[in-house]
């Protein structure tokens, strides 16, 4: 017979065997499923095209005049500030003429005096004095025509920027049409692109884009759109985009050619796990969770969705921030059925129902 030690230990422990029981004890028809809550990230309408880069401005260095190249100050590639000379064209002749005509403004000018001086003492006539003014204004119009023409052989930068390649040398006679060298600014780069017509009033100045090159990779340039043309091409329905992307790096130049993604319409929306998503026809659901006096539960709900993106849908309609919506064990979960919240740690779960839900 067992003695009275054992009967009082077995007497003792079988409140807590009882009481482990009851604590491991779940509802019998609970379904073991994993669930995450409905929540709100920034979301935007990707349109997708494809764009070339011009510099913010860009000018072909030319001569105004047909003369030879006497002076070169600029190497390739080279960055210069507007006002700095580039070229200068042979002007010993203006150089001559210009002396001269200053000659005449400075005999001008002491005839003038001299009559002016002449009239205050009442010894030479209004008139007098009217002809040397004239011949005065006309040296000085003689003095800054030849002067402007001095200045049209010095080629200057008319703004800030880079040079490309030199065309010409020392001793070349250029003419107006010839290119000496080009001049861009690319401080700030212009993408123009076109996107089919239907997007146009969701295209406004201001809003977001990104851009890639194969050139760089994976790398995202960042802009914004600034103008959008006033005319749809007839033949394509599609309209002309401008935007501007900065490039303090210089990075980027021109004629680059870019793949655009334009962040159309954004938002704050709310978004679920695609695997949370049910499909029945054109009707979407999801089964929600819901805390109730028996447990939990689950509940199927429409829902009408959005935008897409990795691994997640936008939901439109049907959710609020909060919710928990079954992202694993849809063949098991049924509406109103007790369920039971498991984290990924647990044994393995049903995966979700490829088939559409049951009505």
């Amino acid at each position: 017979m067992p003695s009275l030690r054992a009967i009082t230990r077995l007497l003792t422990s079988v409140p807590l065997v009882v009481a482990a029981s009851l604590t491991a004890t779940s509802p019998a028809n609970a379904v073991a499923v994993l669930a995450e809550e409905v929540r709100s990230m920034p979301l935007a309408e990707r349109v997708e095209a494809l764009g070339t880069l011009k510099a913010n401005e860009s000018v072909n260095i030319t001569a105004n005049v047909t003369e030879t190249i006497s002076a070169i100050h600029f190497d390739d590639g080279q960055r210069v500030k507007e006002g700095d000379i580039l070229v200068e064209l042979t002007s010993v002749e203006q150089h001559a003429l210009l002396d001269e005509a200053q000659v005449r403004v400075n005999e001008a000018e002491r005839q003038y005096e001299r009559v002016k001086a002449l009239v205050a003492q009442r010894a030479a006539s209004e008139s007098l004095l009217d002809e040397r003014k004239r011949d005065l204004d006309t040296a000085r119009a003689v003095l800054v025509a030849i002067e402007s023409r001095l200045s049209d052989r010095l080629i200057k930068a008319p703004f800030d920027g880079v040079l490309g390649l030199r065309n010409v040398s020392r001793g070349t006679l250029v003419e107006p049409a010839d290119t000496i060298t080009t001049l861009d600014d690319d401080s700030v780069m212009k993408l123009d692109f076109t996107v089919p017509s239907v997007f146009m009033n969701d295209i406004q100045p201001g809003l977001r884009i990104e851009a890639r090159a194969h050139t760089y990779g994976d790398r995202v340039f960042e802009g914004v759109v600034r103008g959008v043309d006033s005319r749809v091409d007839p033949v394509t329905r599609s309209i002309q985009v401008r935007a501007l992307i900065p490039n303090p790096e210089r990075t980027l130049k021109p004629g680059l050619l870019m793949r655009v993604v334009l962040l159309v319409d954004p938002r704050n929306g709310l978004v679920v796990p695609e695997a949370a998503i049910l499909h029945q026809g054109q009707d979407h659901f999801v089964q929600v969770v819901v805390e109730g006096e028996k447990g939990l539960t689950s509940e199927r709900r429409q829902v009408r969705i959005g935008t897409r993106k990795p691994g997640l849908v936008e939901v439109r309609e049907g959710l609020a921030v909060g919710d928990r919506v079954i992202v694993h064990g849809h063949l098991k979960a049924r509406p109103g059925q007790p369920i039971e919240i498991r984290s990924t740690a647990d044994e393995p779960i049903d995966p979700p129902a490829a088939q559409e839900p049951s009505t």
